[in-house]
């Protein structure tokens, strides 16, 4: 007499819990990383006793409210602008300057600055004071 099995062993592959897992992880990883965004913002930045500048002389683009330039107090229009900052920074080995926007100079005459320093990958600084 043959006896016949009852539970089969079924040889299709179900999706259905590794969908379950990799839902489990997507939401693993979009928790974790945004926590960790979280807590890089605050940081501990290093102090220091002087006030002095690690750049020598550095070169400076003054902008006041009109929207007039001026590049170390000469006075440049806004088409040389650009090659006066390219001209000045030729031999310096620290390819950098300083802006000193007046606060009342209009966004887009300080953007124009920033675009130059971009533009042929020069460091830049934005001059503020100390508010009392």
């Amino acid at each position: 007499m043959k006896i016949q099995r009852r539970n089969k062993a079924n040889p299709e592959f179900s999706l259905a819990a590794m969908t379950d897992v990799i839902l489990l992880m997507l939401i693993f990883f979009m928790i974790t990383s945004s926590a960790a965004n979280q807590s890089a913002i605050d940081v501990n930045l290093p102090k220091t006793s002087t006030e002095d500048n690690n750049i020598p002389n550095p070169l400076t683009v003054s902008i006041k409210p009109d929207g007039s330039y001026y590049v170390d107090d000469k006075p440049v229009a806004r088409e040389q602008l650009e090659q006066t900052i390219v001209n000045s920074l030729t031999n310096q080995t620290n390819k950098s300057f300083t802006i000193r926007a007046d606060e009342n100079t209009l966004h887009k005459d300080v953007v124009y600055a920033m675009e130059i320093a971009e533009k042929h990958k020069f460091n830049i600084a934005l001059a503020t004071i100390k508010d009392k």
